[in-house]
Parts: structure tokens; sequence; C-alpha cells
């Protein structure tokens, strides 16, 4: 009886050894799992954060694709886009970019370099058009049909937006510190995802904001009601503007950024140095706003070298790569 008694303490106490195993098991479990989505949280924003130009300047340049067309249509032609935009980004772009991220590091640089020179060429390309003295749009066909146009509208739109979330993408991968395929990955797609639904959902917005304003002038109770809707309708083209000047700005100065620290890790590094050395005396000169002013500093010099290199390029593209393109695809 003593025996069994015995073995039944030995049990107990194996027991009770293994929930403290299992405790302290669980408890690094969590610590580890809060740490993975405080990085992945972290790298979620800071790679968002890196991509805010293309992402301002990809809701600036939607919009348009919608002119023109009836306003029941508006909404599913963004829905559309938006679902192209995932397309773009998971099914092509994220295997691509971890492969690339995987087996061949050393591409994402010239990547990036490459993705930042495009954005340094839309920019100054936008100045030039506001400068120049006529407009070189083209004016839509007026034989097509509403659904012809609509499909070509998409298409067009998804094309732009690959180019864009290409950028948008190689851009969040090397803002991303965390290691690990399946976190790399996950932050990717997260950010993807939110880049996505940031930008459709504002895009969508923007296109009914002026439908919106329009209704609460005619069908508004009250008579601020009916202000703020004209002051809606009225101040549209204004907002409209202002987004697409905000974004070819962030474009230049993401897209100069991307190039002169691109230069830097290839050893050349005087401009990065100099920008470095100016904003850090300008900084001094306020001390008040130290960091505010040196960021700021450092921002508006990159967009200026981003201006000045979009400026080279744009002949460049014009009158060397496209006939050259269009020589090659014959």
């Amino acid at each position: 009886m003593s025996g069994l008694l015995a073995l039944l303490d030995d049990i107990a106490a194996l027991a009770k050894l293994a929930a403290v195993q299992v405790d302290d098991i669980a408890a690094q479990a969590s610590r580890v799992g809060v740490k993975v989505a405080a990085s992945v949280i972290d790298d979620t924003a800071k790679a968002g954060a890196k991509a805010a130009g293309v992402v301002i300047d990809d809701t600036a340049v939607t919009p348009k694709y919608v002119q023109h067309l009836p306003a029941a249509r508006e909404l599913p032609i963004v829905w559309k886009i938006a679902r192209g935009s995932v397309f773009n980004k998971l099914v092509i772009l994220l295997p691509v970019a971890m492969l690339l991220d995987n087996f061949a590091p050393w591409l994402m640089t010239p990547l990036l370099m490459l993705g930042g020179m495009y954005l340094c060429f839309e920019g100054a390309e936008k100045v030039v058009h506001v400068f120049s003295a006529h407009d070189s749009g083209h004016p839509e066909p007026q034989t097509l049909d509403a659904a012809r146009l609509e499909e070509e509208r998409v298409a067009g739109a998804i094309k732009t937006d690959f180019i864009l979330s290409a950028e948008i993408m190689t851009i969040t991968l090397a803002a991303i510190e965390a290691q690990g395929v399946f976190t790399r990955g996950l932050v990717l797609a997260l950010v993807a995802i939110g880049i996505t639904a940031l930008v459709y959902g504002a895009v969508a917005l923007l296109v009914k904001a002026d439908d919106l304003g329009l209704k609460m002038a005619q069908a508004g109770r009250l008579k601020t009601t009916r202000a703020l809707g004209r002051g809606i309708v009225k101040g549209m083209p204004a907002v409209m503007t202002t987004i697409s000047t905000i974004g070819t700005a962030a474009m230049l100065w993401v897209g100069g950024s991307i190039v002169l620290h691109g230069l830097e890790a290839f050893g050349a590094g005087g401009i990065s140095h100099w920008i470095e050395a100016v904003a850090a005396s300008a900084a001094h000169a306020l001390p008040a706003a130290e960091s505010a002013v040196e960021w700021i500093v450092t921002a508006a010099l990159d967009g200026v070298f981003g201006l000045a290199l979009g400026l080279v390029l744009v002949p460049l593209v014009g009158r060397v790569a496209v006939p050259l393109l269009r020589v090659v695809w014959k």
C-alpha cells in the first residue's frame, strides 16, 4: 500500500512539473508571439510610410479613369481596378519579390534605383506638363460606346497600377527589418492589402464627393447643409489639384531619396553627404525644431535632386528610349 502511495505521489509530482513546464512554454510562446506581432506591425508601418509618395500619386492618378463615364459606373469601375491591383500585388509581384529577396538580393538596390528613376521621370514630366504652353493630352475618342470605353479605362488603370505597385512592393521589401521568409512575406502582404484599401477607398470617396455635395445642395433640409454641399462641389477641383500637386512633390522626394541612397550603397555618396551636412547645419540654426527642420531640408533637397534627374530623363525617354522600343517591337 505504501508503495502505491509513493507511486501516486511521484506521478503527482511529475504532473506538477509538467504543468510548470507547459506554463513556461506557453509564456515563452506568448512573448515570442507578441514580439513577432510587434515586429510585423512596426515593419508594416515603416514600409507603408516609405511608400507614401507612390501611394499619394496612385490616389491622385486613379480618379481620371472614371471621368466622362456614367456616374452609376464610377464605384464599380473603382472596384474593378482595386481587384486588379490586389491581383498585381499578391499574385504576381509578391512571389517575384520574395524570390528576388531570397535568391538574388543583390538585385534589390538596382531595382529600387530604377523604380526611383521612374518616379523622378513621372514627377518631372508632370512639372513639364504644367509649364508647357499647350495641353498634350489626347481627347477621348467619341466613337467608343460606354462599355468599351470602360473596359479600356480599367485595363489602362490596371497597367498603370502594376508599375506603381511594383515600386510599392520593392520599397516595402527594402524597408522590412524582420528576418525570415514567412514574416517578411506577411509584412509585404499586409502592406499590399492595406495600401490598396487605402488608395481605392480614398479614390471612391473622391469620385463620389461631388455627387454627395450636389445631393446635399439640392436636398439638404438645413441652410447650412445646402451651403456645405455647394462648397464641396465648388471645392473638389481644388482638392484634386492639391492632391495631384502633393503627389508630384512626394514622387520627386521619394524617387530622389531612393536614387541617392542607391548611389551611396555603390560608393557614390557625395551628394547624399552634402545634403546631410546642409540639413544638419539648418537644424543647428533652429534648435527648437531641430528634428523637423532636418527632415524638411533633407526631403526638399532630395526632391530637388529628383526633379533635376527627372528633367534629364524626360527627353532621354521621349527621344531615345521610346523610339528604340518602337524599332524593337516592330
